[in-house]
């Protein structure tokens, strides 16, 4: 069952061409990497998908509903930890607050942060404000979850910390849809794995068939992180 579709979908900023006529499918389960150079219409895509961005053209279909991680954390700094991940569901969706606190501590127990409700962000680490912004996604109950290239704004210790977060979430079955320049993680945690450029997807399948395509444009991206 798919619970997103994006039919032909065009983005322009002035006057520049940014998303060419995508097309996709995120079925329910699926773990998504989306990859590219950098101005390839990567984090464009994932914000019309998430209406951060209305597209020009092109058609969105949801069943569901969905999350998204920044890539800079977007915690609000004068909100503790709780409140940060309760803030949403007892104001927006109106659930119970016994409910709900009780589901932040374990989301946060589940994210090795237990000690940590009554801190304030700028009391934490890169990693540690990150994994804040998962549990406060998840304590939306989203069908998807999407991921703005959540590791670029950590050193290389705490990017570890969030990939094996995201990692436990694939095996748990989460849906997500993942903009990321970690070229390993990409292929060992996805489904299905698109490379864009210039606005396009140049490259589409398994992440064996993208990873080892014989499209020069994708091997020459390739061996810039291999060298």
């Amino acid at each position: 069952m798919s619970l997103l579709e994006m039919k032909n979908i065009k983005k322009s900023f002035n006057g520049v061409e940014v998303l060419k006529d995508i097309s996709l499918k995120v079925e329910k389960g699926e773990v998504l990497g989306i990859i590219g150079p950098s101005g390839s219409g990567k984090s464009t895509l994932l914000r019309c998908a998430t209406g951060l961005e209305t597209a020009d053209a092109g058609e969105i279909h949801y069943s569901g509903t969905f999350g998204l991680v920044f890539q800079n954390f977007n915690l609000f700094p004068h909100y503790s930890v709780m409140k940060n991940i309760t803030d949403a569901p007892l104001k927006v969706q109106k659930r119970k607050k016994e409910e709900v606190y009780k589901e932040a501590r374990e989301l946060l127990k589940k994210m090795g942060l237990a000690d940590k409700e009554d801190a304030y962000p700028c009391q934490l680490s890169g990693g540690q404000q990150q994994r804040v912004s998962i549990a406060r996604a998840l304590a939306l109950h989203p069908d998807i979850l999407f991921f703005d290239e959540p590791t670029s704004a950590l050193d290389p210790e705490l990017t570890a910390e969030i990939l094996k977060v995201i990692r436990e979430l694939a095996m748990e079955h989460m849906t997500m849809v993942i903009v990321t320049h970690e070229m390993n993680f990409a292929r060992n945690v996805s489904d299905h794995v698109i490379f864009m450029d210039g606005g396009v997807i140049a490259v589409e399948g398994t992440p064996e068939e993208v990873f080892d395509s014989s499209n020069e444009r994708m091997k020459e991206f390739l061996g810039k992180f291999n060298d």
